[in-house]
This record gives C-alpha cells, structure tokens and sequence, in this order.
C-alpha cells in the first residue's frame, strides 16, 4: 500500500468511529491522535534503521505537541484510532494490532526493568478505555474491550471484557462486528458484589427485626444472666 492509500485508511478510520469528525481538513489539522500515528510511523522507520537518538528525539517533539508518547520501538498495525489521545503512553516492545481503539490517559507499560519484551501486545479490533492501565508483557487477545479505569496484569483471551481494578474477565457471547465503543455500560463486578452484600445485610436486619418483635425481652433476659 503506498503513502496516500495509507493516510486514506487512517482517516477513513476516524470518521468510522468518531461521530465529531465533519471533514478531511478537520481530522488531518485537528486531531492529535492522527498526528500522533503519522509521526510515529517515521520515527520507527528510523528507529529499524538504528537511527535511535533522532527517533526518540522526533518522538519526543511529537509528544510535546499531541500529548500522546509513543515510543518509535513499538510496533503499530493498521487503522488506530486514538480519540482525544491527552497522556496516552505505549511502551518500546508494545505491539499493537489492526483496528484499534485507544482512549485518553491509556498506558501500555512494562514491570520492573527487564530486558527484552516487556509490554503488552494487543490483538486486532481492541477497545481500551479511557484511564485504563495494562501492565506487562503478555497478550491481550482479539475482540477485547477493556473498561474505563481497569488495570489489567495478566494476559486476556479473546472475545471478553475486562473491568476493576484489578482486571476481571467477564466472557461475551459471539464476536462482534467492526469497532464496538460503548464502553459506558461494561458489566461491574464489584459493584454486583456490592449489592448483594448490601441486600444480604438489608435481609439480616429485617430477620433481626423480626426476631426482636416475636421475643421482646430477650435482651433484658441475658442482660440478667450477666
């Protein structure tokens, strides 16, 4: 594929998933996630040279500008898409694949100062919430959503969804199909394990209640015991 039929994908790719964008002039002038992947498919160009100091210096410099650091080590598939893009970080050994979505304030890290692979690899058609956290170098597999918020450490299998801190899993029926951004009604499992312990304390107190009404002065008789 030649330069243009490259920046035509990219920009196809936000209008598929951003109902903001009204124009071509709008998404190549005013949307730092499309600088941000344009700039980095020249620094890593110059990091396989081994043209590292001026790769990580351009990085840098398209950092200053987009808000969004990407290290020109990682390795990025076709159609990524980050929306509003402010403090996203991917690490040197992250790999990414096709028709990713990446929300604001993401961090694809490493643990610890290992040598070698030491960040996540993502398969193709990831939704990676706003603030989300994953942190090692295990696999992220395809179809995957993960939550707002969630820090994830451990390695995901396909076609699930990731929530809480930390991550769990909760399995999906089926796999969809092209990019799915509701990402605003992810199940909960800690607010369920929440309200169960809540309606079980709430039937403790009506049991309490009860008892209490059936055996007025069973207080005062214990009382007396003592």
């Amino acid at each position: 594929m030649g330069l243009f039929g490259w920046l035509k994908e990219e920009i196809d790719a936000v209008f598929q998933r951003d109902p903001a964008a009204r124009n071509v002039l709008e998404v190549i002038f005013c949307y730092p996630g499309f600088h941000a992947i344009v700039g980095h498919r020249i620094h890593h160009f110059l990091y396989k040279h081994k043209v590292y100091f001026l790769a990580r210096l351009l990085s840098q410099i398209n950092r200053f500008f987009t808000g969004i650091e990407i290290h020109p080590g990682a390795k990025i598939g076709r159609r990524l898409f980050i929306d509003h893009g402010m403090g996203v970080v991917i690490g040197e050994t992250t790999e990414i694949g096709d028709d990713v979505t990446i929300y604001q304030g993401v961090t694809l890290g490493g643990t610890g100062k290992e040598k070698g692979k030491r960040h996540p690899t993502i398969g193709n058609n990831v939704m990676i919430g706003a603030g989300a956290t994953v942190l090692g170098s295990f696999k992220v597999g395809d179809n995957v959503k993960i939550g707002a918020g969630a820090v994830v450490h451990r390695e995901v299998p396909p076609n699930t969804t990731v929530v809480g801190v930390p991550g769990k899993v909760v399995l999906q029926d089926g796999v969809r199909v092209g990019p799915d951004l509701n990402h605003t009604n992810l199940p909960d499992p800690v607010g369920n394990m929440l309200s169960c312990l809540q309606k079980r304390c709430e039937d403790m107190e009506q049991r309490l209640e009860t008892l209490e009404r059936s055996h007025p002065h069973a207080d005062l008789q214990h009382a007396d015991k003592n």
